[in-house]
């Protein structure tokens, strides 16, 4: 008797929320390498590492960097304040500085006196 040549598939059919659902559970890591090299130097290494999970599942394995980044948190707003603060701050000693070498070039005696 000749084998079956049709595939054994499955009773049941997955919908896209489905195979969601089991991915954002169970999560899914898609790591790769790319690199562009000239005989034997190397122009560009790329490492690409993509990790996909929920919330909750990133939490159990230990990642949770978007809790501590400024940039996402209410922290964000008072950390742009004190960097503009500081930004003037700059100009205003830049500006002192300034002031103040010009006054100084000025009460130089020149070389030919």
């Amino acid at each position: 008797m000749a084998p079956n040549p049709r595939p054994i598939t499955s009773p049941q059919s997955s919908t896209l929320a489905d195979v969601l659902e089991r991915v954002l559970d169970k999560g899914v890591v898609i790591a790769g390498d790319i690199s562009v090299s000239v005989g034997s130097t190397e122009l560009l290494n790329v490492r690409i590492r993509l990790l996909i999970s929920s919330v909750d599942k990133a939490k159990e394995i230990g990642i949770n960097w978007w809790e501590s980044d400024p940039y996402l948190s209410s922290n964000h707003k008072q950390l742009q304040e004190t960097n503009q603060r500081l930004l003037e701050r700059i100009e205003h000693l830049e500006t002192q500085l300034k002031t103040l070498q010009g006054s100084a070039e000025i009460e130089e005696p020149s070389p030919s006196e």
